[in-house]
């Protein structure tokens, strides 16, 4: 009524037609908005020079979202391995960086081939697609604020995402953002952070989002209500893997900036939002983790990695086996365990995607988190009642199981004893330690052997 009175007073034809789109593309904004959200599908680490496959198992999903997790693209150049000679790239003796960023034209000629993959291009054509950026994207390899380039790559980054012009991410320092989905009493409210362009440098306990990002997202959770609120960073929220792993090798995650970390979990319980769900990318494996000794319900991080990028590529399939064995001697109070996962681990180390399903019908409404493989097949799942993500909502806290001092979804990574969490590293070294002095006891067997024949020979 009030559009046939405004459109009826416009004083000529052009403005009537001009008027008439803006209501048309007005109301399909709305409508779009409105839209009962029941699948998202997310990943990360999507190399755009090697094959990808998976995208037609992402399309066979049909979900209504998909966001990316950063490593959208592989934009910076990685050297050659090199531990000896003049350009050693590896080891505490190195004195070439393993990685430089690429020229502004070369980041764009990786972008625009990842946007021409046929079955990128399908998904983007029928699928709202959104997203954060991880370090291969944002220009070097587990580069901070420090970077040079990333003001122009905010740009190439937003232009891959078909970001319009006018949008308020174009105009900050940053690419973190937030979008609502849904009609009322069944919203969906996705926040993705930029954990690169204000994060201090690692081991430094800095921060991870700069000041200007807190504030930013402390708004964004003391806004309105939302049945369920997603969000995405590019690395691990729950889990802290270098604490398991150390000292053979280190990943990035919030649980290296543990002030930051600490944070963010008081955020979310003094603003009191419930139904936070977690999902990161980055480590090229797939898991799902929990912990419940925070803001007073499970918080779960679905980690994503990699749609291309993934562990077991790096090794021949006869080597496959020894990963698999090593993820499920690495300790973690954090994964969540269950009859669901492919493999013993409740890790899954091949080209993966994450899968939100909500059923709005069930009561209490239930949200199925999982892990699929390039067939779209699940291989880690877990049912989670939204009835479970807020105080007291049920049991879950009393479920959690206690192994000797440590206690399941509770105890951090860095608070187990030291032989269990060092377990890993005691493995390696003593299986490297065995078979060295294995390589020894046959040298000097040899050297013995033939000290020997040639002592029989003189004789002779």
């Amino acid at each position: 009524m009030i559009a046939s009175r405004v459109f009826s007073s416009l004083p000529n034809s052009h403005h009537r037609l001009s008027f008439w789109w803006f209501s048309l593309l007005f109301t399909v904004a709305i409508a779009a908005e409105e839209t009962l959200i029941t699948r998202i599908a997310f990943g990360s680490c999507a190399n755009q020079s090697a094959p990808q496959p998976i995208w037609d198992a992402i399309n066979k999903f049909d979900p209504q979202l998909f966001i990316w997790l950063g490593d959208n693209i592989y934009g910076d150049i990685r050297r050659p391995l090199r531990v000896i000679g003049k350009e050693r790239t590896f080891g505490p003796w190195k004195n070439t960086p393993r990685f430089v960023p690429s020229s502004e034209e070369e980041m764009k000629l990786r972008y625009a081939k990842a946007k021409a993959n046929p079955g990128y291009s399908h998904l983007q054509r029928k699928v709202k697609v959104i997203g954060t950026w991880d370090d291969h994207d944002y220009g070097l390899n587990d580069a901070g604020k420090e970077f040079d380039r990333k003001v122009i790559n905010q740009k190439l980054m937003l232009d891959f995402l078909d970001e319009p012009l006018d949008s308020p991410r174009r105009k900050q320092a940053g690419v973190y953002a937030s979008y609502t989905y849904g009609p009322p009493n069944r919203k969906v409210k996705v926040i993705v952070l930029d954990t690169r362009y204000h994060r201090d440098p690692l081991r430094s306990d800095g921060s991870i989002l700069g000041d200007t990002q807190w504030d930013w997202l402390e708004q964004e959770l003391r806004g309105p209500r939302s049945e369920i609120t997603i969000i995405g960073s590019s690395v691990q929220v729950i889990s802290n893997l270098s604490a398991t792993t150390g000292p053979l090798f280190y990943m990035e995650s919030w649980g290296r900036f543990p002030k930051e970390r600490k944070r963010l979990f008081k955020l979310i319980s003094d603003t009191k939002r419930n139904g936070v769900i977690f999902i990161s990318g980055d480590v090229h494996f797939g898991e799902i983790t929990r912990y419940d000794c925070s803001v007073g319900y499970p918080l779960y991080d679905v980690t994503s990695s990699g749609l291309v990028q993934s562990v077991e590529k790096v090794f021949p399939r006869p080597l496959h086996s020894i990963v698999r064995l090593l993820f499920w001697y690495t300790p973690s109070t954090m994964r969540v365990i269950n009859d669901n996962c492919k493999f013993k681990s409740c890790t899954y180390g091949q080209q993966n995607f994450g899968a939100i399903s909500i059923d709005w019908n069930a009561n209490p409404v239930i949200i199925r988190l999982e892990i699929r493989d390039v067939n779209g097949h699940t291989v880690l799942g877990t049912n989670v009642s939204l009835s479970e993500l807020q105080p007291g909502g049920s049991n879950s806290l009393k479920d959690a199981t206690t192994k000797g001092k440590s206690q399941r979804y509770c105890t951090l990574e860095i608070e187990l004893p030291g032989l269990i969490r060092y377990r890993l590293a005691v493995l390696i070294y003593f299986t490297i330690a065995v078979l060295a002095m294995a390589i020894l006891g046959l040298i000097i067997g040899g050297v013995l052997a033939i000290t020997a024949c040639v002592y029989k020979c003189k004789v002779d």
